[in-house]
């Protein structure tokens, strides 16, 4: 790749520095573990051995689980695609009375998700659940278990999900020309017809994006099968978090989480190659903003307005209910009968002033700060590199950077446990697995590839005439990045940051494998109390700590993104700050630097 040279940037001090720092991060803790993986499946004694394999063909068990969470992956893809794609027509393109409630509704997902949605979903319609005791009275007849299995994991985890197509689908559905779609009408074109021969196709490259996030979300599900799936279906993810506790079969467990990263990395190439063999777009020389179109016929008009508020309802419900039964006492949450003379402060008072309620909270802040304040003031340097250097070695450290975003958390955690349970001249002999620190160090390598390119994009747009200048007038590279650059970019970090911060509070699927026994986050607890450890107490927790959960999410998204754009700062903070974990990483092909900078709505 042509570029700066690399002799050129091996003069500076400041390269040196960075570049010695990154290449042993990145072999500490995204090759490394990997490749050790590996050996430890295939050469556990230094030699080849396929008895890895010959266990897992011959367990049953292992065999279900894998073809679960292929079955997931596939009727995720299908369910989520047609709910999100519905749900962006009904508030963005179609002319729906309530829209803007109904995207309210619909955008509830942007505030809580993973462990704490699951939980959510179970209190509320699992066999204790709330509305399944109000179901049982009117239908002595049905099953209190009716709400799990296979079942209930698609269903909650299709509602989690659409959370990309509010915010990539609708972004793309607000590009399209209108001029193309009043042209179309005046040929006599219905609606159906504009929709399917017209809008559709110019949003497939961003819905192959979100299929792609869907399918790898399905793939490597952890938390919505350990709550909901039940004995009868448990996928890929837990039966690795199950074989790794036990020492003697975790060669079963790597060989399950190296299936996962290599069916992610078939997935990735296959859907960039169907992606990059179509042309979409307008033709229109002179675009004009997209207006929303009357549904003409007047049966569908009422099929669709009542569908768009069943699914408001659906997604709604449980947040009302969460929200009311945080504020209530035992008796009620146990009968389910919820009255104003049952609703009090105490479970907020508990949790708040008890150190047993507290300390999980308090942990998961520590950690999530840490985790994002570390990735952040790291890649700041490195992103600025990247960004200004293109050369091989650049472009080598970037897809080394973006390892994670190919790869699912739970084959970057084994790596770490099994890389780390012994003395590693990496580290300096130290012993990790066990310990609080190895966490922290997987919440920060997580985070690594998003933040990681939303800081490129906030450089890139940084104007390079003031650097130039501060040069020519002698200012050293260190001098100008502290003076001049990151003044510049510090909005868009802190937002960076905050985003950060706000999707790891709740994170299950990295930490049920390397927390501390003695140091829990929230999410473990979270997930301790769905399954009763803590009786209707640890219940009425689990309420409080979703409701501060989302209450400390709503005022980030609003101090990301509502105050700043009033002030006029919000321009650059969007530009540089898409939600997290949404974005493709450069191996889909899908969506550039700029595309993902323009984004401006908030996801989990």
């Amino acid at each position: 790749m042509s570029g700066t040279p690399v002799r050129s940037m091996a003069r500076s001090p400041f390269v040196l520095v960075v570049g010695v720092v990154l290449t042993w991060f990145i072999a500490a803790f995204l090759v490394w573990p990997n490749v050790n993986i590996l050996m430890a499946t295939f050469f556990p004694d230094g030699s080849f051995s396929g008895r890895a394999a010959e266990k897992l063909f011959s367990s049953q068990r292992a065999m279900k689980a894998l073809g679960n969470s292929f079955l997931l992956a596939v009727a995720l893809s299908i369910t989520v695609n047609l709910v999100g794609v519905f749900i962006v027509l009904v508030t963005h393109y179609f002319r729906i009375r309530g829209s803007r409630i109904l995207f309210l509704g619909y955008a509830s997902t942007f505030i809580y998700g993973g462990i704490v949605l699951a939980a959510g979903y179970k209190f509320i319609y699992g066999d204790k659940g709330i509305v399944t005791s109000l179901l049982v009275k009117v239908f002595p007849g049905l099953d209190p278990g009716w709400f799990s299995g296979f079942f209930a994991v698609l269903v909650v985890m299709t509602f989690a999900t659409t959370t990309n197509h509010m915010l990539f689908v609708a972004n793309a559905l607000k590009g399209i020309d209108y001029q193309t779609v009043e042209a179309a009408r005046n040929l006599g074109a219905s609606t159906w017809t504009i929709l399917r021969r017209i809008v559709l196709p110019m949003l497939k490259p961003t819905l192959f994006a979100v299929t792609i996030l869907s399918f790898l979300t399905g793939l490597g599900a952890l938390s919505a099968p350990q709550v909901l799936g039940g004995r009868d279906f448990q996928t890929i993810t837990p039966m690795i978090l199950t074989f790794t506790n036990s020492p003697t079969s975790r060669d079963l467990a790597a060989l399950l989480a190296v299936i996962l990263g290599v069916a992610t990395i078939l997935m990735l190439a296959v859907m960039s190659r169907l992606e990059k063999g179509g042309t979409y777009f307008s033709v229109s020389k002179v675009s004009s903003a997209l207006q929303k179109q009357q549904i003409t016929n007047p049966v569908a008009n009422v099929v669709v307005h009542t569908l768009a508020y069943l699914l408001f309802a659906v997604y709604t419900l449980p947040v009302l209910l969460i929200v009311l039964y945080s504020f209530a006492d035992g008796a009620a949450i146990q009968t389910g009968q919820l009255s104003l003379n049952s609703l009090t402060l105490e479970n907020y008072a508990r949790v708040l002033t008890q150190q047993s309620g507290l300390r999980p909270f308090v942990v998961s802040v520590v950690y999530s700060a840490l985790a994002a304040l570390i990735a952040v003031g790291g890649l700041l340097f490195v992103a600025r590199l990247l960004q200004k250097y293109r050369n091989w070695v650049s472009t080598a450290f970037e897809y080394l950077l973006h390892i994670p975003w190919i790869l699912p958390s739970a084959l970057l955690a084994l790596g770490l446990i099994i890389s780390y349970d012994h003395p590693n001249p990496l580290v300096g002999g130290a012993v990790l697995t066990g310990t609080t620190v190895i966490l922290l160090i997987a919440f920060v390598t997580v985070k690594i590839p998003f933040t990681l390119r939303m800081l490129k994009a906030s450089f890139a747009s940084v104007n390079s005439s003031l650097e130039e200048a501060a040069a020519i007038m002698g200012a050293k590279t260190l001098y100008v990045f502290r003076r001049i650059l990151l003044p510049l970019v510090l909005p868009a970090a802190a937002a960076i940051t905050a985003l950060n911060f706000n999707s790891l509070l709740d994170d299950y699927d990295t930490a049920i494998f390397l927390a501390h026994p003695l140091v829990q986050p929230l999410g473990l607890v979270i997930k301790a109390n769905t399954d009763g450890a803590e009786g209707v107490e640890g219940v009425a927790n689990t309420f409080v700590y979703t409701v501060l959960l989302m209450v400390i999410t709503g005022i980030t998204m609003y101090l990301v993104y509502g105050r700043s754009g009033r002030k006029g700062l919000g321009k650059k903070r969007l530009r540089a700050a898409p939600p997290p974990a949404a974005v493709p990483g450069p191996a889909l092909g899908m969506m550039s630097d700029d595309d993902a900078a323009k984004t401006a709505a908030p996801v989990r």
